[in-house]
Protein backbone atom coordinates (compact mmCIF):
# COMPACT_ATOMS: atom_id res chain seq x y z
CA UNK A 1 0.00 0.00 0.00
CA UNK A 2 1.08 3.08 -0.82
CA UNK A 3 1.73 5.97 1.45
CA UNK A 4 1.49 8.75 -0.94
CA UNK A 5 -1.94 10.75 -0.11
CA UNK A 6 -2.43 8.23 3.05
CA UNK A 7 -2.88 11.20 6.38
CA UNK A 8 -0.11 10.66 8.79
CA UNK A 9 -0.20 8.68 12.07
CA UNK A 10 -1.08 10.65 15.79
CA UNK A 11 2.16 11.44 17.27
CA UNK A 12 3.16 13.98 19.62
CA UNK A 13 6.95 15.01 21.18
CA UNK A 14 8.48 17.89 22.69
CA UNK A 15 10.49 19.91 20.11
CA UNK A 16 13.53 22.43 20.64
CA UNK A 17 12.39 25.81 19.09
CA UNK A 18 14.17 29.51 19.47
CA UNK A 19 15.63 28.29 22.57
CA UNK A 20 12.62 26.89 24.40
CA UNK A 21 10.94 23.25 24.24
CA UNK A 22 7.17 23.26 22.97
CA UNK A 23 4.69 20.59 22.31
CA UNK A 24 4.59 19.22 18.85
CA UNK A 25 1.66 17.03 16.97
CA UNK A 26 0.26 15.38 14.01
CA UNK A 27 -2.44 18.60 14.32
CA UNK A 28 0.14 21.00 14.30
CA UNK A 29 1.68 20.30 11.04
CA UNK A 30 -2.77 20.30 9.86
CA UNK A 31 -3.54 24.11 8.11
CA UNK A 32 -0.16 24.53 6.28
CA UNK A 33 2.21 22.64 4.48
CA UNK A 34 4.99 20.69 6.21
CA UNK A 35 8.28 18.73 5.90
CA UNK A 36 8.98 15.93 8.16
CA UNK A 37 12.74 15.74 8.06
CA UNK A 38 14.30 12.69 9.48
CA UNK A 39 18.18 12.11 9.86
CA UNK A 40 20.30 9.64 12.29
CA UNK A 41 21.45 11.19 14.95
CA UNK A 42 22.90 14.74 16.64
CA UNK A 43 26.71 15.46 16.62
CA UNK A 44 27.35 13.31 13.53
CA UNK A 45 28.65 14.00 10.23
CA UNK A 46 26.21 14.33 7.03
CA UNK A 47 23.65 15.06 9.49
CA UNK A 48 24.48 19.31 10.24
CA UNK A 49 25.40 19.48 6.62
CA UNK A 50 21.74 18.93 5.79
CA UNK A 51 20.02 21.07 8.44
CA UNK A 52 22.40 23.60 8.00
CA UNK A 53 21.14 23.34 4.22
CA UNK A 54 17.41 23.96 5.39
CA UNK A 55 18.28 26.31 7.45
CA UNK A 56 20.36 28.68 4.90
CA UNK A 57 16.58 28.11 2.93
CA UNK A 58 13.98 28.30 5.67
CA UNK A 59 13.47 31.69 4.48
CA UNK A 60 12.46 30.90 0.88
CA UNK A 61 10.37 27.34 2.49
CA UNK A 62 8.14 29.76 4.84
CA UNK A 63 7.51 32.21 1.81
CA UNK A 64 5.71 29.39 0.31
CA UNK A 65 3.93 28.55 4.17
CA UNK A 66 6.07 25.50 4.34
CA UNK A 67 7.39 24.36 7.96
CA UNK A 68 10.30 22.73 8.28
CA UNK A 69 10.33 19.37 11.36
CA UNK A 70 13.57 17.86 11.73
CA UNK A 71 13.25 14.54 13.65
CA UNK A 72 15.73 12.15 15.18
CA UNK A 73 15.81 9.70 17.77
CA UNK A 74 17.36 12.12 19.79
CA UNK A 75 15.69 13.83 23.16
CA UNK A 76 15.06 18.03 22.99
CA UNK A 77 17.87 18.23 25.44
CA UNK A 78 19.93 16.80 22.89
CA UNK A 79 18.82 19.07 20.18
CA UNK A 80 19.48 22.10 22.65
CA UNK A 81 23.00 20.78 23.22
CA UNK A 82 23.48 20.44 19.85
CA UNK A 83 22.56 23.92 18.64
CA UNK A 84 24.69 25.38 21.92
CA UNK A 85 27.88 23.71 20.49
CA UNK A 86 27.29 23.91 16.46
CA UNK A 87 27.97 26.80 14.83
CA UNK A 88 26.20 25.15 11.58
CA UNK A 89 23.25 23.97 14.36
CA UNK A 90 22.69 27.80 15.79
CA UNK A 91 21.58 28.94 12.46
CA UNK A 92 18.35 26.48 12.58
CA UNK A 93 15.14 28.26 13.22
CA UNK A 94 12.83 25.54 12.64
CA UNK A 95 11.45 23.04 14.82
CA UNK A 96 13.74 20.01 16.19
CA UNK A 97 11.52 17.15 16.93
CA UNK A 98 12.42 14.57 19.69
CA UNK A 99 11.53 11.44 18.72
CA UNK A 100 13.51 9.20 22.13
CA UNK A 101 10.43 6.49 22.16
CA UNK A 102 11.05 5.94 18.61
CA UNK A 103 6.81 6.57 17.66
CA UNK A 104 7.54 8.92 15.32
CA UNK A 105 10.39 7.52 12.92
CA UNK A 106 8.26 3.97 13.55
CA UNK A 107 4.95 5.89 11.69
CA UNK A 108 6.46 6.59 8.87
CA UNK A 109 8.39 3.94 8.11
CA UNK A 110 12.01 5.05 8.50
CA UNK A 111 13.42 3.13 11.84
CA UNK A 112 16.31 1.41 11.80
CA UNK A 113 14.94 -0.99 14.51
CA UNK A 114 18.79 -2.58 15.36
CA UNK A 115 20.24 0.74 15.75
CA UNK A 116 17.42 2.70 17.33
CA UNK A 117 17.91 5.43 14.76
CA UNK A 118 16.39 7.46 11.72
CA UNK A 119 16.88 6.80 8.24
CA UNK A 120 17.32 10.19 5.70
CA UNK A 121 13.31 10.46 4.83
CA UNK A 122 11.95 13.36 3.69
CA UNK A 123 7.90 13.65 3.81
CA UNK A 124 6.20 16.46 2.37
CA UNK A 125 2.84 16.74 4.14
CA UNK A 126 -0.21 19.08 2.91
CA UNK A 127 -2.40 20.92 5.13
CA UNK A 128 -4.51 18.18 4.87
CA UNK A 129 -2.34 15.98 6.88
CA UNK A 130 -1.36 14.15 3.63
CA UNK A 131 1.85 12.85 2.30
CA UNK A 132 2.88 14.25 -0.96
CA UNK A 133 6.26 13.72 -1.42
CA UNK A 134 8.98 11.07 -0.14
CA UNK A 135 12.35 10.53 -0.50
CA UNK A 136 14.56 8.09 1.85
CA UNK A 137 18.59 8.13 1.35
CA UNK A 138 20.97 5.81 2.71
CA UNK A 139 22.74 7.32 5.22
CA UNK A 140 25.99 8.38 3.55
CA UNK A 141 24.02 10.01 0.74
CA UNK A 142 22.84 14.11 1.85
CA UNK A 143 19.74 15.51 0.44
CA UNK A 144 19.47 19.19 -1.13
CA UNK A 145 17.20 21.57 0.56
CA UNK A 146 16.63 23.50 -3.20
CA UNK A 147 15.50 20.07 -5.11
CA UNK A 148 13.36 19.89 -2.07
CA UNK A 149 11.75 23.50 -2.11
CA UNK A 150 11.43 23.08 -6.01
CA UNK A 151 9.67 19.78 -5.47
CA UNK A 152 7.47 21.68 -3.02
CA UNK A 153 6.90 24.50 -5.30
CA UNK A 154 5.86 21.50 -7.91
CA UNK A 155 3.60 19.85 -5.66
CA UNK A 156 1.48 22.79 -4.42
CA UNK A 157 0.96 23.86 -7.90
CA UNK A 158 -0.72 20.63 -8.78
CA UNK A 159 -2.45 21.24 -5.62
CA UNK A 160 -3.94 24.38 -6.82
CA UNK A 161 -4.17 23.83 -10.32
CA UNK A 162 -6.47 20.29 -10.65
CA UNK A 163 -6.14 18.94 -14.09
CA UNK A 164 -2.20 19.81 -14.51
CA UNK A 165 0.87 18.19 -14.19
CA UNK A 166 4.40 19.06 -13.63
CA UNK A 167 6.91 17.48 -15.90
CA UNK A 168 10.74 16.37 -14.75
CA UNK A 169 12.80 19.54 -13.86
CA UNK A 170 9.63 21.62 -13.97
CA UNK A 171 10.43 25.22 -12.24
CA UNK A 172 8.33 27.77 -11.23
CA UNK A 173 6.99 29.47 -14.15
CA UNK A 174 7.92 26.77 -16.79
CA UNK A 175 4.69 25.31 -18.64
CA UNK A 176 2.94 21.93 -17.09
CA UNK A 177 0.91 19.42 -19.18
CA UNK A 178 -2.64 18.80 -18.98
CA UNK A 179 -3.06 14.81 -18.78
CA UNK A 180 -5.54 14.34 -21.80
CA UNK A 181 -6.07 11.36 -25.19
CA UNK A 182 -4.37 14.12 -27.25
CA UNK A 183 -0.83 13.75 -25.35
CA UNK A 184 -0.79 10.05 -25.15
CA UNK A 185 2.23 9.19 -27.60
CA UNK A 186 3.24 12.72 -27.66
CA UNK A 187 5.43 13.85 -25.37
Amino acid sequence: MSIINSEIKPFATQAFHNGAFVDVSHETLKGQWSVMFFYPADFTFVCPTELGDLADLYPEFQKLGVEIYSVSTDTQFTHKAWHDTSDTIKKIQYPMLADPTHAISRNFGVLIEEEGLADRGTFVIDPEGKIQIVEITAGGVGRDAAELLRKIKAAQYVAAHPGEVCPAKWKEGDATLAPSLDLVGKI
